[in-house]
């Protein structure tokens, strides 16, 4: 079956987690998270971000960062995030529902990044009782169009965020990405930079489904677990969400999955440079944005390849996953020369 870059949600289950899977498929266990799979993935988390985190897992994305964002504030607050973040573009108003009405309050910032300044400025905009007061801020990482914040930059937005009495939510639907590319301890670019609560994308990475919300500061998951219940985010057979996590944290699969795709990104980012196409945002994970001419948009889709091209950065975008092969790659790059006419001029 050809492989896609619309997303890397396309990619199937890696055969670590496949394996965690079946291995779970045993027999009977305790329901509701109560099993010795969830508890031994919420130890590994921890060693992982080499502190005491509380961890809850739910079914996806748009239910780890909405209910991660109702922990944050009443229904009067507001939530600070970039413009282009998931939360604000492509949840359907989940966060405002979830959090009974807090207000998500957008901001610029070049390459999808947040900036001390660009908070500030949406914090102090209003401070009347009229306006829904500024509580949390949410950081996307990886950043909706590829790019990353490395820890100095988490660093100087959360205290920027403490200062201005915000709590911080990361987005980490690629945060594994991330993590892989910037080559530092996963602390580094949570906790210890000020971050509050993470949530750790799975699906993207080679899970089945699932993702972990990871809190950092405990005294704000007190009651998570019932607004998991509340919400339909309560698995009865949790330890095939869970189990999952125990093959892709073995031996730091998670991370070799990771360094692949974005590997890949990298090709396909020099494929398209030599083509003579346009890159929107430098290729720091595993998402590559150009800004294809529209016959040759226009030719890939007729060829059968799969690509978005209504992310709100606009251009085309490319997302490599854990299975995206070299050859995918190559063969989508000779389309694309073929249609610019780059692979005539090389030839010649």
């Amino acid at each position: 079956m050809q492989q896609h870059f619309a997303s890397d949600n396309y990619a199937g289950i890696c055969p670590e987690a496949t394996a965690a899977l079946l291995e779970a498929n045993t027999g009977h266990a305790p329901a509701y998270g109560d099993d010795d799979y969830t508890r031994k993935v919420s130890d590994r988390l921890r060693e992982v971000f080499e502190t005491d985190c509380d961890v809850y897992f739910v079914f996806n994305g748009t239910a780890a960062n909405s209910l991660a964002l109702a922990t944050l504030c009443q229904s009067y607050h507001s939530v600070i995030c970039h413009q282009l973040a998931h939360v604000e573009t492509d949840e359907c108003g989940a966060p405002e529902f979830f959090s009974n009405g807090a207000k998500l309050l957008t901001a610029a910032g070049e390459q999808g990044r947040l900036t001390p300044e660009a908070i500030t400025e949406v914090a102090t905009r209003r401070t009347d009782l009229h306006f829904p007061k500024p509580r949390g801020l949410t950081l996307t990482q990886t950043t909706e169009v590829g790019t990353l914040y490395r820890p100095d930059q988490v660093a100087a937005v959360t205290d920027t965020a403490r200062r201005l009495g915000l709590r911080v939510h990361m987005d980490g639907a690629r945060f594994a990405n991330a993590v892989a590319a910037l080559d530092v301890a996963p602390a580094d670019v949570t906790w210890r930079a000020g971050v509050d609560v993470l949530c750790f994308g799975g699906t993207k990475m080679g899970l089945p489904v699932g993702e972990a919300v990871v809190f950092f500061d405990r005294t704000l998951s007190e009651d998570f677990a019932w607004r998991c219940k509340q919400a339909g985010q309560l698995a009865s057979k949790m330890r095939f969400l869970s189990a999952p996590w125990l093959g892709m944290l073995t031996d730091e699969v998670w991370l070799k999955h990771a360094r692949h795709a974005n590997a890949m990104a990298q090709r396909m980012s020099a494929g398209l440079v030599a083509a003579g196409i346009e890159l929107l945002f430098p290729t720091e994970a595993n998402g590559v944005f150009a800004r294809l001419p529209e016959p040759v948009e226009a030719g890939l889709s007729a060829k059968g390849w799969r690509f978005y091209t209504f992310i709100g950065a606009g251009g085309a975008r490319f997302m490599c996953g854990w299975d995206t092969l070299p050859a995918t790659v190559d063969a989508i790059l000779a389309d694309i020369r073929h249609l610019t006419g780059a692979g005539d001029a090389i030839r010649s």
